[in-house]
């Protein structure tokens, strides 16, 4: 491919020699294992996270992309909700990634590999992840991010290498569900992920089911709600919800947004961010 960005990311990853890339089966992840390969060959592990706030059917569709690709593929087990992020504080994210990316670095050493390498890109600086500081203070490196590509340009260079994630939706762990500061349980994450799936499974490609205790609240992008406003969509919605779990179905007007509990902090959101990719 005769891409100036894909060389000088394909020759950053030779320079690292062996890395274990933190898969998810997403757009960004997808690419970067396969860059991955190329580069190292037989070089390289996939790590997915299994976690009960991690879809079930997202580990599935990682499985399925990791065999196509042909890399080895192992997974990290993490059965309960760790004590750090129970009450789901403002900055769960950096807590949840430095506990989970110290249990992958930790793998990593054991078995023989150099880096851990996850796919963080340009975009994603402009937004709140406080993870990515525990990623930064970890010493995980970002090629994507390293190396300046955007989303729209993975998504075109994916589409260029036949990967099937070059269209796919984004997607988040379910904690970004959850309003700060409530306590997290495992029941709502599955009320959650059944919701969200039924959803999906109906052409909302993009969605997302806010949970709060009871009640669910349902966005999806503002020029698919004319489409889902049909009394009986709207009904089955309902009872399907109430089916998984919810008491009470809600839609947010407003329609989809990214970080959808973040308006709540603003300020924390624009310093974080500047805190995070202050270059020394």
């Amino acid at each position: 491919m005769d891409n100036k960005k894909y060389i000088g990311l394909l020759n950053y990853m030779k320079d690292l020699g062996s890395v274990v890339v933190a898969f998810s089966g997403g757009v960004d992840s997808t690419f970067l294992l396969r860059a991955a390969k190329e580069a190292l060959g037989d070089k390289v592990a996939a790590l997915t996270i299994v976690a009960p706030y991690i879809p079930r059917w997202e580990v599935s569709e990682a499985k399925e992309l990791v065999k196509k690709i042909g890399i080895r593929h192992e997974f990290l087990e993490v059965p309960t909700i760790i004590d750090e992020i129970k009450l789901n504080p403002k900055d769960r994210c950096y807590l949840c990634k430095k506990t989970l990316f110290s249990m992958v670095k930790s793998f990593a050493k054991n078995n023989g590999f150099e880096y851990v390498v996850d796919g963080t890109n340009v975009d994603d600086i402009n937004e709140y992840r406080p993870g990515l500081r525990a990623l930064k203070e970890l010493g995980i490196r970002s090629p994507l991010l390293e190396n300046g590509l955007t989303k729209s340009e993975i998504r075109e260079l994916s589409k260029e290498l036949d990967l099937p994630t070059w269209n796919k939706a984004s997607y988040a762990c379910l904690l970004s569900r959850i309003p700060y500061n409530t306590e997290l349980r495992e029941e709502d994450f599955d009320k959650i992920e059944k919701s969200e799936r039924y959803m999906i499974d109906n052409g909302f490609k993009v969605v997302r089911v806010r949970c709060h205790k009871d009640l669910a609240r349902i966005e999806v992008p503002r020029n698919d709600i004319k489409r889902l406003i049909v009394m009986d969509l709207l009904d089955e919605i309902s009872l399907k919800f109430k089916e998984f779990g919810f008491k009470y179905v809600s839609l947010d007007v407003q329609g989809y947004k990214t970080g959808g509990f973040n308006s709540d902090i603003e300020g924390e959101v624009k310093q974080d961010a500047k805190r995070t990719f202050t270059r020394g």
